[in-house]
């Protein structure tokens, strides 16, 4: 099964947000961490603040960060939220072309199914998304990825007042 673009944005920003243990984070930030579009992500940042799952701060010393701990976040629930709507085959539209709806089985076998997926991420909530290789990805800045590439032939060398890990 698929999530929509927006779904995994939404899950990517949480993420992001509870490893920084209620520091305000920008959007600014995760765009240039996960490279995508400042923009879109201010359209995420939006719909999770509205649905309470953030707290947006405006100003110059503003950002985000969770509106509450990581283990009351359930996955399941985020993601039949941002899913509303989403049709997995047609016969789910509104716009529904198919001819043989009317006695095809189908969508009730994938209306299970989607069933059967949202209730296994049930069972996980943001706080189970937290692993040490995903913390140390998620806090390393693609900024800082950039610079290693460049710098990484200095490792070894000795520079006073600089530390090379």
């Amino acid at each position: 099964m698929n999530v929509t673009r927006f779904t995994d944005y939404s899950l990517r920003v949480l993420i992001f947000t509870a490893l920084h243990n209620g520091e305000l984070v920008t959007i600014k930030e995760i765009a240039e961490k996960y490279e995508i579009s400042k923009n879109h992500l201010m359209k995420v940042v939006q719909e999770l603040s509205n649905r309470g799952y953030l707290i947006a701060t405006r100003g110059k010393n503003g950002g985000i960060r969770l509106s509450k701990d990581p283990t009351e976040i359930n996955i399941g629930e985020l993601v039949r939220l941002q899913e509303q709507g989403s049709t997995l085959v047609e016969c789910f539209g509104n716009d529904n072309q198919c001819v043989i709806t009317p006695a095809c089985q189908l969508k009730q076998i994938f209306a299970q199914a989607m069933e059967a997926f949202f209730l296994h991420l049930d069972n996980y909530t943001l706080a189970d998304s937290d692993h040490p290789k995903t913390r140390k990805s998620a806090l390393s800045t693609a900024k800082n990825r950039k610079l290693n590439s460049h710098f990484g032939a200095l490792k070894g060398v000795s520079i006073p007042g600089v530390s090379w890990q």
